[in-house]
């Protein structure tokens, strides 16, 4: 048996349940008949992991989003995971607003884990990897302790814990 084991902290994205999330909210949206008529358009860009929604008026648009974020909680798409842009005018009087789909851990975030841990007297090691937090003991039972402490905080992020070895 190791002498040292770990698991790490990161905060992943799945980016086909989120297109289908959009895919499903664009067609309900299409069929909805308080929609007809309306310039609503849901644009998914993978690359950026951004998300525009344009609409009418700042009413159609919060409707939009009740749609799409009931569509993400079915595809167990963390609510977490969406940062909000500002609702800018756009063309022909209509509105938009820039979903940004975070994915990875920032590095303020994962100092405030590893700060977190050091905090909790734990007998264990957090190194910041890139955009994961990898965390070391020799104890499996410590390892359990500090994910049962990190579901209970709440860093603005969802958080999943993987690679436990």
């Amino acid at each position: 048996m190791a002498d040292q084991n770990s698991f790490d902290v990161v905060s992943q994205l799945d980016m086909q349940e989120v297109k289908n999330a959009v895919e499903q909210a664009t067609k309900e949206i299409r069929q909805r008949f308080d929609f007809k008529d309306s310039k609503t358009e849901l644009t998914l860009t993978e690359k950026d992991k951004t998300l525009v929604v344009v609409s009418d008026d700042e009413y159609k648009l919060k409707a939009v989003l009740e749609i799409l974020k009931a569509k993400f909680v079915k595809r167990n798409v963390s609510l977490k995971a969406l940062t909000y842009g500002a609702v800018e005018p756009a063309l022909a009087g209509t509105v938009r607003q820039t979903i940004t789909l975070q994915s990875g851990i920032a590095s303020d975030k994962a100092k405030e884990i590893s700060q977190a841990i050091r905090d909790g007297k734990f007998k264990a090691q957090a190194q910041i990897q890139g955009d994961q937090v990898r965390i070391q003991s020799k104890s499996r039972d410590e390892l359990q302790a500090v994910i049962a402490f990190l579901k209970q905080k709440d860093f603005g992020i969802d958080l999943q814990f993987i690679n436990y070895r």
